[in-house]
C-alpha cells in the first residue's frame, strides 16, 4: 500500500476515498442514525467519521476500507455516548449544598407506600390460588412463563390464561376498591 506523507501521496487519498469511502456514505448515514439521532447530529457525526478516516488513512491506506471505516464510526459513537455521559465538575460540586436526599423517601409517601402494598395484598388475597400464585410468580419472582409452567406442572397457554385471567381481576378489584373509595369522599 503506498504511503501518504507528500503531494502525490494526497492525491492517492482523495482517490481511495471517493472510490472506497463515498460508495458506503448511505450505509453510514443509516448506521449513524441509529438511536433516533436528527438529521443534523448525522450530518455532524458523518462530517466528524470522513475527518477521523482521513486522518487515519494518511499513514497508510487500509487495505479493507469497510471494516476500517465502520470501526472509526463505531468509535466515534461510543465517544459521542461518553461524551454525552459526562457531568461537569461544577455541576457535581454543590450537590451537597442542594440538601437533597436523592435515594430516600420521604416519610408521607414511605407509608403511602406501605399502604398500596397493603390494598393490594387484600386484593391478591381474594383472587383465586391460581390466579395468585401465577402472578406473584411472573410479576414479583420475574419468572417466564415457561418456567412458571414448569414450577407448577400447568401447560404454557394454562398459565398465560391464568395470568391474563388474574391480571384482569386484579385490575378490576383495584379499579372497584378505587372508585368505591373515590365515592365515599
Amino acid at each position: 500500500m503506498p504511503r501518504i506523507g507528500d503531494a502525490p501521496g494526497m492525491d492517492a487519498l482523495k482517490a481511495w476515498f471517493v472510490r472506497e469511502v463515498l460508495p458506503l456514505e448511505a450505509v453510514l448515514i443509516q448506521y449513524l442514525s441509529r438511536g433516533g439521532r436528527s438529521k443534523s447530529d448525522v450530518e455532524d457525526l458523518r462530517q466528524d467519521l470522513y475527518m477521523r478516516v482521513c486522518l487515519a488513512a494518511q499513514q497508510e491506506l487500509p487495505r479493507a476500507t469497510r471494516p476500517f471505516v465502520f470501526k472509526i464510526a463505531r468509535n466515534l459513537l461510543i465517544d459521542r455516548v461518553r461524551h454525552e455521559q459526562v457531568v461537569p465538575i461544577d455541576q457535581a460540586e454543590n450537590l451537597e449544598d442542594l440538601n437533597i436526599a436523592i435515594d430516600e423517601p420521604t416519610p408521607d409517601r414511605t407509608v403511602i407506600a406501605r399502604q398500596e402494598l397493603r390494598r393490594l395484598q387484600r386484593i391478591l388475597d381474594k383472587l383465586p390460588e391460581r390466579f395468585r400464585n401465577a402472578i406473584v410468580m411472573r410479576k414479583v419472582e420475574g419468572l417466564s412463563v415457561r418456567e412458571i409452567s414448569e414450577r407448577t406442572g400447568a401447560a404454557e397457554k394454562t398459565v398465560e390464561k391464568h395470568l391474563t385471567e388474574g391480571m384482569r381481576a386484579l385490575a378490576e378489584e383495584l379499579y372497584r376498591d378505587t372508585a368505591e373509595t373515590g365515592r365515599s369522599t
